[in-house]
């Protein structure tokens, strides 16, 4: 299958991160923009209340978030999705918080107060919030708080004040290459673009962002070629493999909440998952947990051989970050990539693939820590 297609602007969904100190101003710019933008707007709101102080100056729905765990995150997220063409998530912050506590709680009762291996419950919870924003249909606009310090500079009289700054957003380390604008606020209410995938703001200064932006950025994401579900589900129809399943799941995050293409997914899924594993036969072996035998018997090879299935179950594994025992208790992930592979016969095409998802998961969760 060529993997290669002419590159084309399709009309897309923004993606918009504002991060700033308290009392910059994040809520209100939100709501400035979106309304630019027009179209239906929906607001989950962490602050106890604060944004319906706006209802006044502007026409939107709100749900107040009182426990802000991940999963009421992606509940509300999800009810949004098809009803409303903007989503305001005010703050993602608090989410984030409540992760952390989470996590804690976890290392104290599972892991002995082994926050990396707790992480092995917490990082799932974080790509699934992170997954289901990705997946919404409309467009989402995500506030988040930053550590704030203060600096001491010369006033105008030539005495000295303190100034207010913010630093790095408060929310998982990684967190804004999820999103195609970020836009930092001072307390001043002037925003810069940090990072701008449109080309037309980037390193942008723009006193008070607010409606005609919004105008601006409806107006270039409509732009370019309409994508419909049905390309994706034609596409997905002609995978010869799970894994080209995958690769055309992953590149059309925009439908992965659709119906049509989670059938046609589902439909090659069962298509190429037989109830009876496909006889592999590898032209080269790698033997976990003990030297290649000298030539083992073939049933005895059929039964140490790790299955297509098998190899991607364990790739599941990986990415969902639950990695446990056979009883389902959760362990270390070396100690359970030790035991799924031990005296078990993988090709050396599957052992690398299950060696670099384990190690890109690895990192995750020391980033996580971190």
């Amino acid at each position: 299958m060529n993997k290669f297609a002419k590159a084309t602007k399709k009309q897309s969904k923004l993606r918009l991160a504002l991060f700033a100190p308290a009392g910059a101003g994040k809520t209100f710019t939100a709501l400035r923009i979106s309304s630019g933008m027009g179209g239906k707007i929906a607001l989950i709101d962490t602050e106890r209340g604060s944004a319906s102080k706006y209802s006044d100056r502007f026409d939107f729905d709100v749900a107040e978030l009182e426990k802000p765990t991940i999963e009421n995150y992606v509940e509300l997220i999800q009810g949004a999705a098809g009803q409303y063409d903007v989503l305001i998530i005010d703050s993602m912050s608090h989410g984030w918080h409540e992760l952390l506590n989470e996590v804690e709680r976890i290392a104290r009762a599972k892991f002995k107060g082994n926050t990396w291996s707790a992480w092995s419950e917490g990082t799932p919870k974080q790509k699934l919030l992170v997954n289901t924003i990705l997946q919404f249909p409309g467009h989402v606009i995500a506030t988040m708080r930053t550590k704030t310090e203060w600096q001491v500079t010369d006033g105008n009289n030539g005495k000295i004040k303190p100034v207010r700054i913010g630093l790095a957003p408060e929310q998982g380390k990684g967190i804004e290459y999820e999103f195609d604008m970020l836009m930092e606020i001072s307390v001043d209410h002037v925003a810069q673009v940090i990072k701008d995938r449109t080309g037309k703001y980037q390193d942008k200064i723009i006193e008070k962002p607010g409606e005609e932006l919004g105008k601006e950025l409806i107006q270039w994401l409509n732009e370019g070629k309409r994508v419909d579900v049905s390309l994706a589900v034609k596409e997905i129809k002609k995978v010869k493999t799970l894994e080209q399943a995958g690769e055309v799941w992953k590149k059309w995050k925009m439908f992965q909440s659709h119906p049509d293409f989670i059938k046609a997914k589902e439909d090659v899924k069962e298509k190429y998952h037989p109830d009876k594993p496909k006889k592999d036969t590898p032209v080269s072996y790698v033997v976990v947990g003990g030297s290649k035998p000298p030539e083992p018997e073939k049933d005895k090879t059929k039964n140490r051989t790790m299955s297509e299935e098998e190899v991607q179950q364990c790739l599941n594994i990986i990415e969902n970050g639950r990695f446990a025992d056979k009883e389902g208790i959760l362990i270390d992930p070396m100690d359970w990539f030790k035991s799924v592979t031990k005296d078990r016969i993988l090709n050396k095409e599957d052992y690398q693939k299950i060696t670099t998802a384990l190690q890109e998961a690895l990192n995750v969760i020391e980033t996580q820590k971190a």
